[in-house]
């Protein structure tokens, strides 16, 4: 690879898909992100189309380096799960298989938290931390990423715990308190009770919490009491996109069981 081509970073969410080339020495973006309206029909192959586009559009940049690509889904070898927050159609779908032969590169494909994961543990919150760290993703659901002793543990799904016979994610996500327009206070004493069910089941070392609303933290994680510390992420809305494309230079079978 030439010195100036970076690995492609791509995260297909349910509003838009965001790319960019990552510089891995430093954990940031080698040129400004671009992004692009999720189709509607958000099928695989309409969502295709979108990742080819962005690909097309750095390929100066990135020449014939691997491309990583998050999606908010369970993944196993490139395969599709489920689909919380994506159209069903992806269930099933060899998505790496699909995203290769359409863009002719390397691709791996990768849960969205787990990205994010990976990247606060390469270059930020959790980096040089001992033991397992939680990293929690609030957004329009809850993503989770499992990182002990510095591995990732893929596809922990933790938001889809059911608490008092609710998902945990349809009460404790940022969505959740958009959506009921609840106070930091209010939405604090949601987050304590879903921290603490997490913390009695696996005691981690340290919680780190990323999603747009980190950036807040300030509002409610002072409000939280949990044995671990709870940390807000450090590289904010380009984490998965980052990770993503660590993924795809150093771990092109992440989820492999």
């Amino acid at each position: 690879m030439a010195k100036h081509h970076h690995p492609l970073g791509i995260d297909i969410g349910g509003s838009g898909i965001k790319g960019a080339p990552v510089d891995l020495d430093a954990g940031a973006f080698a040129q400004d992100r671009l992004r692009i309206a999720t189709p509607e029909e958000s099928t695989p192959d309409a969502v295709a189309d979108v990742v080819a586009r962005i690909a097309d559009h750095f390929e100066q940049h990135t020449g014939d380096s691997p491309i990583g690509v998050t999606v908010p889904a369970v993944v196993t070898r490139g395969l599709v799960r489920t689909a919380a927050n994506i159209d069903k159609t992806w269930i099933g779908t060899d998505a790496a298989a699909l995203l290769s032969s359409r863009l002719n590169r390397p691709v791996a494909v990768v849960n969205d938290a787990d990205a994010a994961g990976v990247a606060e543990l390469t270059y930020g919150a959790a980096r040089n931390v001992d033991g397992l760290v939680l990293l929690a993703t609030l957004g329009t659901g809850i993503g989770s990423a499992l990182l002990n002793h510095g591995r990732l543990i893929p596809n922990s799904e933790l938001g889809h715990l059911e608490i008092d016979g609710v998902d945990a994610e349809k009460r404790a996500s940022s969505n959740a308190r958009d959506v009921e327009d609840l106070s930091w206070d209010e939405w604090a004493q949601r987050l304590q009770h879903y921290f603490a069910h997490v913390e009695n089941l696996l005691s981690p070392d340290l919680i780190v919490v990323g999603g747009g609303v980190s950036k807040h933290a300030e509002h409610y994680l002072p409000l939280l009491h949990l044995r671990a510390p709870i940390v807000p992420a450090q590289l904010g809305n380009s984490a998965g996109i980052v990770g993503a494309a660590w993924l795809a230079t150093n771990e092109t079978d992440v989820g492999r069981k």
